[in-house]
């Protein structure tokens, strides 16, 4: 028996594991909670041992156990191809089914059990049946990338083998809505991680992954890679497809984040690569450490990720991560204009100035320096006014005739085109995106990483000769270490991690200081 990893506020219909000692009966008509225990009881009765491939055991004893509960069982499930060469069949128990699914509890509703009995017994033998009986089919929808999808069929009267429905076939019931904003169409461009799929028949995932549904539901381990976390990545995002369609997110979610977290150290570092994707598995299987991992990295690369997320996620989980960029970007203004007041004082205490300490000032100077290069844009380049070349001499004599032209044509045909140093025109270039987060780390570590020796010596070398020699080498190099010292304490706020991943092999540029609390877990929203 797999156990399911612990989950945080389960919904009241998913409350229970199948086959779990804790009972409903608070949420039921004592009618209804009897025919459950009795259910249960005769569904564990006839379940001789698990297998994950079903069998009769020998001889002529029909198969009650995973995936063909021949005796107990009351809802056939058929899986086929669309070409009807493959066909896969389980027949199950609605009890179990609407336990754990929205949507064959709302297709397989108590009406159909009389007086709230759900076995019945003749003459006190151990023969059981059902007093009804419900069909689902796969059906196949036009596109091939669509997924298709479970809709009820009437039951035939060999439909279950020896045990026959004895009522008449239940209506119609219409197939489940491909949800509009949920997983499911989200997932047509959730495939940015480009990773090696477990097969190379998409049939043989969808059979997969229906399978691995109905195995969750009845407790036992879902046949996921344990060896390759980009294959169980795929596997288990397939598998919560499906948990969003038929409304079992909250059976589902626990097992994939489970499986996955399983892999520790392989998973941060995957999720390190493809922080966006993880970011919306995490959303869907209700994974706290899968999710929080991801929205660090998604935070502080923003807006990177923003074109994959946009679209992909409800507007809440947006908003969230917006939310938390914009308290980066203000942690990150406070310490900036600290960096920029940093100073040094004399022995006397007074401020560094020319006046005072010629040299100490030439230190701030270059600290600054190098600090504004690494955390603000380069300055445009020299704009030239394409249409303001030399007119001829006709069109100068019209324009004399006509008057000047109005403003906005003049600014309607004005190109400015940057010159290079030799005089040329170049194309515009775009305006680059600077992360600061490379540049606040080196601050934090300080020491030699940046502003070094030979990078003082070649600045008081430019100073000139009276400047430059080894022992105001010695004292610049003192005077940048107590300037680095105070640095490196105003941004301790920025340099805290909050990730899982091992920081001393991750490399990361931008900052992982992003603090996810309790109140931030998106599917706790309304």
């Amino acid at each position: 028996m797999v156990s399911y990893p612990d989950h945080h506020e389960r919904h009241p219909r998913n409350s229970r594991l199948p086959f779990s000692s804790s009972s409903s009966s608070t949420q039921r008509t004592p009618s209804v909670a009897s025919s459950s225990r009795a259910s249960l009881s005769t569904v564990r009765r006839y379940r001789h041992g698990r297998s994950h491939h079903g069998g009769s055991g020998g001889g002529a004893t029909v198969q009650n156990e995973f995936p063909i509960f021949g005796v107990t069982g009351d809802v056939e499930i058929v899986l086929k191809s669309q070409n009807g060469r493959r066909e896969q069949r389980y027949v199950l128990h609605r009890l179990i089914l609407s336990q754990c699914s929205g949507f064959f509890e709302a297709n397989t509703g108590e009406e159909g059990v009389p007086n709230g009995e759900g076995f019945r017994r003749n003459d006190g033998s151990d023969d059981v049946q059902r007093s009804r009986k419900w069909r689902f089919e796969l059906e196949w929808r036009g596109s091939e990338d669509d997924m298709p999808i479970l809709v009820q069929r009437p039951v035939s009267s060999s439909s279950f083998g020896e045990f026959s429905s004895s009522s008449r076939p239940p209506p119609l019931r219409p197939k489940p809505p491909a949800p509009s904003t949920g997983f499911f169409r989200s997932m047509a461009n959730f495939s940015a991680l480009h990773v090696p799929t477990t097969s190379d028949d998409p049939l043989d995932e969808i059979f997969r992954s229906y399978d691995n549904l109905f195995r969750i539901f009845y407790n036992y381990s879902p046949a996921l890679d344990t060896d390759n976390i980009a294959n169980a990545y795929v596997e288990c995002k397939s598998l919560l497809k499906l948990a969003d369609i038929y409304d079992s997110l909250d059976i589902i979610g626990p097992r994939t984040d489970h499986h996955l977290l399983r892999f520790q150290g392989r998973l941060w570092k995957q999720i390190a690569k493809y922080p966006p994707s993880y970011l919306k598995l995490g959303f869907l299987a209700r994974s706290k450490d899968i999710f929080r991992e991801a929205l660090i990295h998604v935070v502080g690369q923003w807006p990177a990720g923003e074109r994959q997320l946009r679209g992909e996620v409800p507007q809440h989980v947006l908003e969230l991560i917006e939310d938390k960029v914009d308290e980066l970007e203000e942690t990150k203004a406070r310490v900036e204009s600290k960096l920029w007041r940093l100073t040094l004082t004399t022995s006397r205490g007074e401020r560094v100035n020319p006046q005072n300490d010629w040299l100490g000032w030439l230190v701030i100077s270059f600290w600054r320096q190098w600090f504004a290069e690494n955390t603000t844009p380069a300055p445009v380049s020299i704009l030239k006014d394409t249409s303001t070349s030399r007119p001829s001499r006709d069109s100068r004599a019209s324009s004399l005739t006509r008057g000047p032209a109005p403003s906005s044509s003049r600014g309607n045909n004005t190109a400015l085109v940057p010159i290079n140093p030799n005089g040329r025109s170049m194309p515009p270039q775009p305006s680059q995106q600077i992360n600061t987060g490379r540049v606040f780390r080196l601050i934090g570590v300080g020491g030699s990483g940046y502003l070094g020796h030979d990078e003082m010596k070649r600045f008081l070398r430019q100073a000139g000769s009276d400047v430059y020699n080894r022992e105001n080498v010695r004292r610049a190099e003192r005077r940048m270490d107590e300037l680095k010292n105070l640095a490196r304490a105003v941004v301790q706020p920025l340099m805290r991690n909050f990730l899982e991943l091992d920081m001393r092999d991750a490399g990361l540029g931008y900052l992982t200081c992003t603090r996810v609390d309790q109140r931030d877990w998106p599917w706790d929203v309304d």
